[in-house]
């Protein structure tokens, strides 16, 4: 056999090399290789998405989620917020801010009053008649400015949330599901706050800052009942309200109580706190006072040695009625009932004062006295037994009581369906609750904000007292402000109004029989 040369056999080798090429290309289209690559769970990268959504969108609000907006005389600036509770706040600076409850969403709706503009202030000041107008213009200028606000914050969320799920994932097919997800999302909670809009939280603002000290920014208790029936006709009056809180800029409105509503401060647990007794003077000299109620803890140890610390009692300019807490010994009620001025209740004793019938019970514990064996909650039930027999023998005798009061809620609680308000304080935080036979029971946090021990903590517990404002004829409860003070009440100050369910509007209510009067004993 011939011999091939072997020039000729290594350029058969070439050209045999490409065509090897082509061959292995087309098995590997035909029967490609399978790599083994981990997927991501589908729940992870869901929650993955959802997170880049809820973050763009926040940074979409954040960065453009705004609008500038006329409101009456004021120039405001609108804005939405992720939240969990959801509201509105009205922020007035420099005087504060103030809180509505007005809807239930994971959205709140903030609005700084900027500025008041001078043009449009002068102009309601020098034609007083444009006021009667002014919640007309008001309602339209919120409406306009909830709307741009509305149509800013789709383009904001839908932007932002496009934008960050593009620079995240990378593919504009994943980054439209996060634009479309968000534009879901925002739809969902517009519609939930819609569903849950509530017109009436006006009724009941929270005031912060110096706003606290302006109750009449909203108006008295009378015209809270018959007046505060449409929001917008509120809205108007509290853009008034601010009106001319900054033309006086250094003075706030006095507060104008109604001539038929009688005020009560409920004040419980000082337990020596010697700022209790100035901030109780000027609430009795701020809100016309007709009588301060106190239930109980005045002292910490009951002592004889503390007596003095009662003193300022009998001159805080409204007549002084209490009862014994279980830190107030049976000397500091002594010392009580020889101060003119101060009514002391006890074992059902009843007393006439500023027009409303009082009845209360002492507190039957005495825990500064370690060498005695307290009853726990039997005893407090039996103190409010008796409680409860005087009050209906004070009805059957044609005398019935308006308000009862006692130390420990446990004794309160025994006077359901026998009086109308029964007070009480002792657990040191604020509480309303209507028990099951009809009795409003009120709950007092401490005046004292826990004593000079609550200094002993990182953060002193607040002041907190009530103001309950009661008709004159029927003598039931109209509203009632809450007052929180922080910082043993020298760096914040909140207070916030409430109704009961039957003064809110479009409520049915049965005219009340007054209750005839009743001779002080």
């Amino acid at each position: 056999m011939a011999r091939v040369p072997a020039a000729a056999t290594a350029l058969h080798r070439v050209r045999r090399v490409p065509r090897a090429f082509v061959r292995r290309y087309r098995a590997r289209r035909t029967h490609p290789v399978v790599e083994l690559v981990h997927q991501p769970h589908p729940w992870a990268r869901a929650l993955g998405l959802v997170t880049v959504v809820l973050f763009g969108a926040w940074l979409g609000l954040l960065i453009v989620g705004n609008v500038r907006a006329p409101v009456g005389p004021m120039d405001t600036t609108m804005t939405l917020r992720p939240s969990l509770t959801g509201g509105t706040k009205i922020n007035v600076s420099p005087l504060g801010a103030l809180e509505l409850r007005s809807h239930t969403a994971p959205l709140r709706l903030d609005v700084d009053v900027d500025q008041l503009d001078p043009v449009r202030s002068q102009a309601l000041v020098d034609h007083p008649e444009r006021l009667s107008g002014l919640q007309d213009e008001v309602a339209q200028d919120v409406g306009d400015g909830t709307l741009d606000l509305a149509v800013r914050s789709v383009v904001a969320v839908v932007s932002g949330a496009t934008a960050l799920g593009l620079a995240v994932y990378r593919r504009p097919r994943r980054a439209l599901a996060a634009g479309g997800l968000a534009l879901t999302l925002l739809t969902a909670s517009g519609a939930t706050a819609f569903a849950t809009w509530n017109p009436n939280s006006v009724l009941e603002p929270k005031f912060s800052g110096l706003l606290s000290s302006a109750p009449s920014v909203v108006g008295n208790a009378r015209s809270i009942v018959s007046e505060f029936d449409v929001y917008q006709k509120e809205l108007a009056r509290l853009v008034t309200n601010v009106t001319k809180l900054y033309d006086v800029t250094s003075t706030l409105p006095a507060y104008a109580p109604d001539p038929s509503t009688i005020r009560v401060l409920h004040v419980s647990d000082i337990h020596l706190n010697p700022a209790s007794w100035k901030i109780i003077a000027s609430l009795v000299k701020q809100y016309k006072i007709d009588v301060i109620v106190d239930s109980g803890d005045t002292m910490d140890h009951g002592t004889a040695a503390e007596n003095g610390f009662l003193d300022p009692a009998a001159d805080l300019g409204a007549p002084y009625v209490w009862v014994r807490g279980n830190h107030d010994g049976r000397v500091t009620q002594s010392y009580l009932e020889r101060m003119k001025n101060v009514h002391v209740l006890d074992n059902g004793r009843a007393v006439s004062v500023a027009g409303l019938r009082f009845a209360g019970v002492g507190d039957p514990q005495f825990t500064p006295d370690r060498t005695a064996k307290l009853g726990g909650d039997q005893s407090e039930v039996l103190a409010g037994a008796r409680l409860a027999s005087s009050l209906r023998d004070q009805k059957a005798a044609g005398t019935p009581v308006d308000i009862a009061v006692a130390h420990n809620p446990t004794a309160a609680r025994q006077t359901d369906g026998d009086v109308p308000l029964v007070l009480a304080g002792h657990l040191h935080h604020q509480e309303m609750e209507i028990m099951k036979y009809g009795t409003r029971l009120r709950i007092e946090g401490s005046t004292g904000g826990g004593g000079l021990r609550a200094l002993e903590g990182e953060d002193p517990a607040p002041i907190e007292t009530s103001i309950l404002y009661l008709d004159r004829d029927t003598r039931r409860l109209q509203a009632w402000d809450e007052i929180k003070l922080g910082g043993l009440g020298l760096t914040t100050a909140e207070v916030s109004r409430h109704l009961p369910k039957e003064n809110q509007p479009g409520a049915v209510t049965t005219p009340a029989t007054p209750t005839p009067s009743a001779p002080t004993p």
